[in-house]
Protein backbone atom coordinates (compact mmCIF):
# COMPACT_ATOMS: atom_id res chain seq x y z
CA UNK A 1 0.00 0.00 0.00
CA UNK A 2 1.09 3.20 -0.49
CA UNK A 3 1.33 5.03 2.80
CA UNK A 4 1.48 8.66 1.62
CA UNK A 5 -1.84 10.30 0.85
CA UNK A 6 -1.18 13.70 -0.64
CA UNK A 7 -3.16 17.05 0.46
CA UNK A 8 -2.74 20.05 -2.27
CA UNK A 9 -1.59 23.08 -0.88
CA UNK A 10 -4.75 24.32 -1.81
CA UNK A 11 -7.20 21.97 -1.65
CA UNK A 12 -7.22 20.74 1.63
CA UNK A 13 -10.40 21.00 2.09
CA UNK A 14 -11.58 18.36 -0.39
CA UNK A 15 -9.40 15.56 1.36
CA UNK A 16 -11.35 12.35 1.54
CA UNK A 17 -13.67 12.06 4.20
CA UNK A 18 -13.73 7.98 4.01
CA UNK A 19 -9.98 8.55 4.34
CA UNK A 20 -9.99 10.37 7.24
CA UNK A 21 -12.38 7.80 8.90
CA UNK A 22 -10.49 5.04 7.77
CA UNK A 23 -7.23 5.78 8.85
CA UNK A 24 -5.51 7.82 11.23
CA UNK A 25 -3.15 10.03 9.76
CA UNK A 26 -0.24 12.45 10.18
CA UNK A 27 1.73 15.23 8.76
CA UNK A 28 4.74 16.98 9.38
CA UNK A 29 6.52 20.42 8.90
CA UNK A 30 7.78 20.54 5.44
CA UNK A 31 11.05 21.69 6.65
CA UNK A 32 13.48 20.04 4.24
CA UNK A 33 13.36 18.80 0.38
CA UNK A 34 10.38 17.16 -0.20
CA UNK A 35 11.64 13.71 -1.42
CA UNK A 36 13.43 13.59 1.85
CA UNK A 37 10.36 14.12 3.72
CA UNK A 38 7.74 11.60 2.01
CA UNK A 39 10.77 8.72 2.77
CA UNK A 40 11.43 9.73 6.14
CA UNK A 41 7.77 9.63 7.04
CA UNK A 42 6.54 6.82 4.59
CA UNK A 43 8.60 4.53 6.89
CA UNK A 44 6.98 6.14 10.40
CA UNK A 45 3.66 5.18 8.61
CA UNK A 46 4.67 1.69 8.42
CA UNK A 47 6.51 1.55 11.78
CA UNK A 48 2.95 3.24 13.24
CA UNK A 49 0.74 1.04 11.55
CA UNK A 50 2.32 -2.33 13.14
CA UNK A 51 2.50 -1.00 16.51
CA UNK A 52 -1.01 0.61 16.57
CA UNK A 53 -3.30 -1.99 14.79
CA UNK A 54 -4.85 0.36 12.61
CA UNK A 55 -4.63 1.76 8.68
CA UNK A 56 -2.04 5.16 9.11
CA UNK A 57 -1.24 7.04 6.38
CA UNK A 58 1.55 10.18 5.80
CA UNK A 59 -0.39 13.37 4.30
CA UNK A 60 2.47 15.56 2.95
CA UNK A 61 1.62 19.31 2.99
CA UNK A 62 3.14 22.34 0.82
CA UNK A 63 3.77 24.95 4.07
CA UNK A 64 3.98 24.91 8.05
CA UNK A 65 0.50 27.27 7.81
CA UNK A 66 -1.25 24.33 5.80
CA UNK A 67 0.30 21.13 8.48
CA UNK A 68 -1.82 23.41 11.02
CA UNK A 69 -4.82 23.69 9.00
CA UNK A 70 -4.54 20.04 8.33
CA UNK A 71 -4.15 19.63 12.02
CA UNK A 72 -7.07 21.88 12.91
CA UNK A 73 -9.27 20.56 10.42
CA UNK A 74 -8.96 16.87 11.61
CA UNK A 75 -7.39 16.36 8.35
CA UNK A 76 -4.63 14.72 10.44
CA UNK A 77 -4.84 13.84 13.58
CA UNK A 78 -0.77 13.53 14.92
CA UNK A 79 1.91 16.03 13.54
CA UNK A 80 5.37 16.50 13.59
CA UNK A 81 5.50 19.77 14.07
CA UNK A 82 7.99 22.68 15.00
CA UNK A 83 8.16 24.34 18.40
CA UNK A 84 5.71 27.56 17.10
CA UNK A 85 3.81 25.37 14.88
CA UNK A 86 2.98 23.14 17.56
CA UNK A 87 1.76 25.95 19.90
CA UNK A 88 -0.49 27.33 17.16
CA UNK A 89 -2.68 23.85 16.28
CA UNK A 90 -2.67 23.34 20.36
CA UNK A 91 -4.29 26.95 20.59
CA UNK A 92 -6.81 26.17 17.72
CA UNK A 93 -7.56 22.76 18.86
CA UNK A 94 -7.91 22.65 22.95
CA UNK A 95 -6.98 19.48 24.20
CA UNK A 96 -4.45 18.14 21.59
CA UNK A 97 -1.14 17.25 23.80
CA UNK A 98 2.57 17.38 22.33
CA UNK A 99 3.66 13.68 23.55
CA UNK A 100 7.02 13.11 22.56
CA UNK A 101 9.88 14.86 21.12
CA UNK A 102 13.30 14.01 19.63
CA UNK A 103 15.80 13.74 22.79
CA UNK A 104 17.71 16.62 20.88
CA UNK A 105 14.56 18.84 20.58
CA UNK A 106 15.05 19.57 24.28
CA UNK A 107 18.05 21.52 23.61
CA UNK A 108 17.74 22.58 20.16
CA UNK A 109 19.82 25.34 18.41
CA UNK A 110 19.65 27.41 15.23
CA UNK A 111 22.87 28.53 13.54
CA UNK A 112 23.45 31.79 11.84
CA UNK A 113 25.68 31.08 8.19
CA UNK A 114 27.22 33.26 6.10
CA UNK A 115 28.55 33.44 2.27
CA UNK A 116 32.53 33.75 2.01
CA UNK A 117 32.55 37.09 0.66
CA UNK A 118 31.39 38.57 3.82
CA UNK A 119 34.52 37.54 5.53
CA UNK A 120 32.53 36.97 8.60
CA UNK A 121 34.07 34.34 10.94
CA UNK A 122 32.73 31.40 13.57
CA UNK A 123 32.79 33.29 16.51
CA UNK A 124 30.96 33.10 20.23
CA UNK A 125 30.33 37.10 19.95
CA UNK A 126 27.13 37.70 18.41
CA UNK A 127 28.10 38.48 14.62
CA UNK A 128 28.50 41.79 12.76
CA UNK A 129 25.41 41.26 10.01
CA UNK A 130 23.69 44.87 10.22
CA UNK A 131 23.02 45.85 6.92
CA UNK A 132 23.56 42.23 5.01
CA UNK A 133 21.35 40.70 2.84
CA UNK A 134 19.51 38.12 5.49
CA UNK A 135 16.85 35.23 4.91
CA UNK A 136 14.95 32.91 7.19
CA UNK A 137 13.64 29.99 6.59
CA UNK A 138 9.70 29.40 6.57
CA UNK A 139 7.89 32.34 8.18
CA UNK A 140 6.18 29.68 10.88
CA UNK A 141 9.65 28.38 11.44
CA UNK A 142 10.80 28.31 15.30
CA UNK A 143 14.54 27.68 14.52
CA UNK A 144 14.44 29.26 10.83
CA UNK A 145 12.71 31.97 11.90
CA UNK A 146 11.33 32.50 15.48
CA UNK A 147 14.42 32.26 17.59
CA UNK A 148 16.57 34.13 15.17
CA UNK A 149 14.45 36.82 14.93
CA UNK A 150 14.43 37.05 18.60
CA UNK A 151 18.40 36.94 19.04
CA UNK A 152 18.44 39.46 16.14
CA UNK A 153 16.21 41.71 17.95
CA UNK A 154 17.84 40.97 21.36
CA UNK A 155 21.73 41.44 20.03
CA UNK A 156 21.15 44.65 17.51
CA UNK A 157 17.67 46.33 19.00
CA UNK A 158 16.16 46.30 16.12
CA UNK A 159 13.54 44.59 13.57
CA UNK A 160 14.78 42.65 10.82
CA UNK A 161 13.54 44.54 8.11
CA UNK A 162 15.45 47.58 9.60
CA UNK A 163 18.66 45.88 10.35
CA UNK A 164 19.23 44.23 7.17
CA UNK A 165 19.51 45.51 3.42
CA UNK A 166 17.16 42.84 2.33
CA UNK A 167 15.20 40.05 4.08
CA UNK A 168 13.65 36.87 2.65
CA UNK A 169 12.03 33.59 3.25
CA UNK A 170 13.33 30.55 1.59
CA UNK A 171 10.55 28.47 2.65
CA UNK A 172 12.97 25.77 4.30
CA UNK A 173 16.26 25.14 5.29
CA UNK A 174 17.61 22.97 2.80
CA UNK A 175 16.43 26.46 0.83
CA UNK A 176 18.19 29.02 2.87
CA UNK A 177 21.63 27.13 2.65
CA UNK A 178 21.47 26.77 -1.17
CA UNK A 179 20.67 30.51 -1.28
CA UNK A 180 23.12 31.68 0.90
CA UNK A 181 25.63 29.10 -0.86
CA UNK A 182 25.12 30.93 -3.69
CA UNK A 183 25.48 34.04 -2.57
CA UNK A 184 22.04 35.11 -3.45
CA UNK A 185 21.86 36.29 0.25
CA UNK A 186 25.07 37.40 2.01
CA UNK A 187 23.60 35.63 5.57
CA UNK A 188 20.91 33.13 6.89
CA UNK A 189 19.20 31.08 9.83
CA UNK A 190 18.80 27.48 9.89
CA UNK A 191 18.03 25.08 11.84
CA UNK A 192 21.40 22.91 13.22
CA UNK A 193 20.32 19.73 12.63
CA UNK A 194 19.87 20.08 8.80
CA UNK A 195 22.85 21.96 8.50
CA UNK A 196 25.09 18.96 9.93
CA UNK A 197 23.33 16.62 8.43
CA UNK A 198 23.37 18.47 4.83
CA UNK A 199 27.18 18.90 5.34
CA UNK A 200 27.54 15.04 6.39
CA UNK A 201 25.66 14.02 2.96
CA UNK A 202 28.36 16.37 1.22
CA UNK A 203 25.62 18.71 0.31
CA UNK A 204 27.64 22.00 1.29
CA UNK A 205 30.15 23.73 0.09
CA UNK A 206 32.71 24.95 3.08
CA UNK A 207 34.62 26.73 1.02
CA UNK A 208 31.47 29.25 -0.05
CA UNK A 209 29.12 28.81 3.52
CA UNK A 210 29.88 28.28 7.05
CA UNK A 211 28.52 29.01 10.61
CA UNK A 212 29.11 31.87 11.97
CA UNK A 213 27.00 32.05 15.12
CA UNK A 214 25.57 29.33 17.01
CA UNK A 215 22.45 30.27 19.46
CA UNK A 216 21.17 29.51 22.94
CA UNK A 217 19.28 26.12 23.33
CA UNK A 218 15.54 26.52 23.39
CA UNK A 219 12.48 23.43 22.68
CA UNK A 220 11.95 22.64 19.55
CA UNK A 221 9.99 20.04 17.35
CA UNK A 222 7.39 17.58 18.91
CA UNK A 223 4.89 15.41 18.05
CA UNK A 224 1.67 16.20 18.70
CA UNK A 225 -1.98 14.19 19.01
CA UNK A 226 -5.22 15.66 18.47
CA UNK A 227 -7.83 16.15 20.94
CA UNK A 228 -10.97 13.53 20.04
CA UNK A 229 -8.92 10.66 19.12
CA UNK A 230 -9.99 7.90 21.55
CA UNK A 231 -13.17 8.90 20.44
CA UNK A 232 -12.47 7.31 16.93
CA UNK A 233 -10.15 4.64 17.42
CA UNK A 234 -10.63 3.51 20.88
CA UNK A 235 -10.36 4.62 24.69
CA UNK A 236 -5.96 4.73 25.36
CA UNK A 237 -5.16 5.77 21.86
CA UNK A 238 -3.05 8.51 23.13
CA UNK A 239 -1.12 6.38 25.40
CA UNK A 240 -0.84 3.95 22.82
CA UNK A 241 0.34 6.61 20.14
CA UNK A 242 2.95 7.85 22.74
CA UNK A 243 4.60 4.75 23.41
CA UNK A 244 5.13 3.70 19.64
CA UNK A 245 6.81 6.32 19.63
CA UNK A 246 8.67 6.36 22.60
CA UNK A 247 9.61 3.05 21.55
CA UNK A 248 10.70 3.76 18.26
CA UNK A 249 14.58 2.48 18.17
CA UNK A 250 15.48 1.72 14.31
CA UNK A 251 19.06 2.88 14.31
CA UNK A 252 18.29 4.01 10.26
CA UNK A 253 14.25 5.08 10.87
CA UNK A 254 16.08 7.77 13.92
CA UNK A 255 18.66 8.80 11.75
CA UNK A 256 16.41 10.26 9.34
CA UNK A 257 14.98 12.56 11.52
CA UNK A 258 17.89 12.53 12.40
CA UNK A 259 17.33 12.22 16.11
CA UNK A 260 18.96 9.62 18.91
CA UNK A 261 15.38 9.00 20.38
CA UNK A 262 12.55 10.10 21.34
CA UNK A 263 11.55 11.38 24.87
CA UNK A 264 8.39 12.21 26.64
CA UNK A 265 7.33 16.00 26.01
CA UNK A 266 4.58 17.93 27.86
CA UNK A 267 2.41 20.98 26.53
CA UNK A 268 4.26 23.05 28.86
CA UNK A 269 7.61 22.34 28.10
CA UNK A 270 7.15 24.57 24.78
CA UNK A 271 6.17 27.78 26.95
CA UNK A 272 9.14 29.42 26.59
CA UNK A 273 8.36 28.96 22.29
CA UNK A 274 4.84 30.73 23.07
CA UNK A 275 5.95 33.66 25.25
CA UNK A 276 8.94 34.27 22.71
CA UNK A 277 5.88 34.41 19.74
CA UNK A 278 4.04 36.58 21.73
CA UNK A 279 7.30 39.12 22.40
CA UNK A 280 8.04 39.60 18.98
CA UNK A 281 4.21 39.76 17.56
CA UNK A 282 4.16 36.19 16.02
CA UNK A 283 1.34 35.12 18.05
CA UNK A 284 -1.48 36.88 20.40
Amino acid sequence: MNKTAFIPAVGLLLFSQSLMAASFTFTAIPDEDESQLRTRFDKVALYLEKELGVDVNYVPVKSYSAAVTAFRNNQVQLAWFGGLSGVQARRLVPGSEAIAQGYEDQFFKSYIIAHSSTGLKSSEQFPEIEDLTFTFGSKGSTSGRLMPQYFIEQQLKKKPQDAFKRVGFSGDHSRTIAQVQAGAYQVGAVNYKVWESSLAAGKIDPSKVSVIWKSPVYPDYQWTIRSGVETQFGEGFTEKVKQALLNMDDADLLASFPRASFVEADNSDYQPVEDVAKQIGLID
